[in-house]
């Protein structure tokens, strides 16, 4: 408006002079002196105009002021966010101010780096590699040949013989007329019976990887769906690794938390009973041991031949080195990396499916700026903890006590809840100002079945007992909950969400969390056992596991939410419709982090 003004012509300053004239709206002294002259240069002498320049001026600075708070809130939303100092040491969270809780399934290690479709972008040959496996196992044509075109006659024979040597009973009978004429595909790998009478899936379950007594690194079968690293491009080469690996190779394995034995893995197979697995016959019960064994020789034997068919073995090989290295060996790094780099300033981070051996590592790298709390009975099994890190600028005395035992409890007389050990975490905690807190984390059952049960026995809990009764909840879990529920079958994300509400809590996604707002996108491959689970490379979205499965709960009277973030590439970012884990984001569960204040 200024630069308008002023290059406006003498007749129309004139004309504009006459007109505010006219209206009483110019003071008519102001025009006669120099002084009034130079002040005219500067501000226009028409009203409308000097009105319009003042209410530009004025939205400006509204416009700048409001950018000043933009900018802030965004900096403290980063600070907020943000786990590093500028030397990239640990902050470990702060004593006051708005509460920084993060949450993550860290998964536990697979043993198998093909069973599950990753996002592999550095090298394409990955993606052609598993399509492959997938046309080969939906449209094998040719390449379905017989069993004993892969499993030699001379291999049975062999393998006959070894078995007679630990005295189990012969099955050259079941080979003729059970196996040996099946096509691979067709009547091996896709026979639903051998799927339901478990004699691939055990065999394999119990010697895929072995966990021995003071290694680091597990004993693995020869084959191509674990960690076996050693050289597998040929059939021969395969099956003389095998028999040794099955039938002579001793391993210390550990029997309970004190004592260990020393066997060899043929030792380790079970029988397998009808009265578990009816579809399994008399015959096949009584010989079960032998059977197994040579249907899981077979079945490696097949994937060996498909991979080495498919490709040339120095291609697959070298994928599952680079995949192993990633996704099994380097898994414990990385989510300490993760959390180092992206997560250090929460106040409260709690992790699902914890090894024992990641806890010793937690306490090692946290050490300086976190409590670690493990559950006082760990998982020795399945070796999957929920644990707690606590901030030691938040919470100095870290945990105060520990009441998974009351939440077990608390859980109604004669109904089972899916709930293992080590699934729970639940402690008592205070903070740097004085306040109670009651801080759990929670791995869900597959089907979220547990997810209720819990929630409402730590509610009881804390409602029961009175030293309890003014403590604020924070609770991290895998809830396990589906966009699609299935009543009684699957938990319904919205159904869960419906009775958290109902109990006085909000999540860090709200009252009413979005159904597609997924938290995991993963989808097996044709690489694993169980092959009517697998999802082809152009149904990963449609058949996979993409689901709203992680929370924060807390009591919707004590806190709100500031902000809500996911993660799925370890840089505070999530990827939409990308499948993970990738080769730098080692788990199958995104994290969650969100930042809360108490209410007024």
């Amino acid at each position: 408006c200024g630069c308008e003004s002023m290059s406006a012509t003498k007749e129309d300053s004139n004309s504009m002079d006459d007109e505010e004239a006219a209206s009483g709206l110019v003071d008519s002294g102001s025009v006669s002196s120099g002084k009034s002259s130079k002040i005219a240069s500067i501000c226009p002498r028409s009203y409308v105009l000097r009105r319009r320049l003042t209410y530009a001026g004025v939205m400006a600075l509204f416009m700048l002021a409001a950018l000043l708070v933009t900018v802030d809130q965004g900096a403290r939303q980063s600070d907020l966010m943000n786990g590093l100092s500028s030397e990239g040491k640990i902050v470990g969270g702060s004593e006051t101010g708005p509460l920084t809780v993060t949450t993550w399934n860290i998964a536990a290690i697979n043993n198998n780096p093909f069973e599950y479709w990753i996002t592999y972008d550095e090298d394409p040959r990955y993606e052609e590699l598993m399509v492959g496996v997938q046309f080969f196992l939906e449209e094998p044509g040719k390449n379905d040949v017989a069993v004993m075109d892969v499993f030699s006659p001379q291999k049975f024979e062999e393998l006959k013989t070894l078995m007679a040597e630990v005295g189990w009973p012969d099955v050259s009978d079941y080979w003729e007329a059970e196996l040996k004429h099946r096509k691979i595909v067709s009547e091996f790998m896709k026979d639903p019976l051998l799927g339901s009478k478990r004699l691939i899936s055990m065999p394999d379950r119990v010697t895929n990887t072995i966990n021995v007594v003071d290694s680091d690194e597990p004993v693995c079968r020869p084959t191509v769906i674990n960690m076996y690293s050693e050289d597998l491009s040929n059939l021969d080469t395969w099956f003389d690794k095998w028999i040794t690996f099955m039938f002579e190779d001793s391993v210390r394995i550990p029997i309970s938390e004190t004592e260990s034995e020393e066997t060899v893995p043929y030792k380790m197979l079970q029988p397998i009973s009808k009265a578990k697995y009816p579809d399994i016959t008399e015959d096949e019960a009584a010989r079960s041991l032998p059977i197994q064994t040579l249907c899981g020789a077979i079945f490696d034997a097949i994937l060996v031949h498909m991979m080495n068919t498919i490709v040339e073995p120095p291609v697959w090989q070298g994928l599952k080195k680079k995949m192993v290295e990633n996704l099994n060996k380097q898994k414990v790094p990385h989510t300490v990396e993760i959390l180092k780099r992206s997560y250090s300033g929460s106040d409260i981070i709690a992790l699902q499916e914890v090894s024992s051996s990641f806890v010793i590592t937690a306490q090692h790298e946290f050490a300086d700026h976190y409590h670690v709390v493990p559950p006082s009975e760990i998982d020795a099994s399945r070796d999957q903890n929920s644990i707690l890190l606590l901030s030691k600028a938040r919470f100095p005395n870290g945990a105060t006590s520990e009441i998974t035992d009351l939440v077990h409890k608390s859980f109604p007389e004669g109904v089972k809840v899916p709930v293992a050990t080590g699934d729970i975490l639940a402690v008592t905690a205070m903070d740097a100002s004085g306040n109670d807190y009651v801080i759990a984390s929670f791995h869900g059952d597959t089907n979220g079945l547990a997810t209720i049960p819990v929630v409402d026995a730590i509610l009881q809990t804390m409602a029961s007992t009175n030293f309890l009764a003014n403590h604020k909840l924070i609770f991290g879990m895998d809830a396990n909950t589906y966009q699609h529920g299935e009543p009684g079958k699957k938990q319904d994300v919205l159904e869960f969400a419906s009775h958290f509400v109902s109990k006085g809590l909000s999540s860090c996604w709200g009252d009413r969390p979005n159904p597609e707002n997924y938290t995991t996108f993963n989808a097996r491959t044709y690489l694993q056992p169980q092959l009517n689970k697998a999802c082809k490379s152009s149904e990963k979205r449609e058949k996979g596991d993409v689901n709203p499965k992680d929370f924060i709960l807390f009591a919707n009277e004590q806190f709100e939410v500031v902000l809500t973030l996911k993660d799925n590439t370890g840089d505070k970012k999530y990827i939409e419709d990308m499948a993970f884990p990738t080769l730098n984001f080692p788990s199958d569960h995104g994290i969650l982090s969100t930042v809360l204040k108490e209410r007024e």
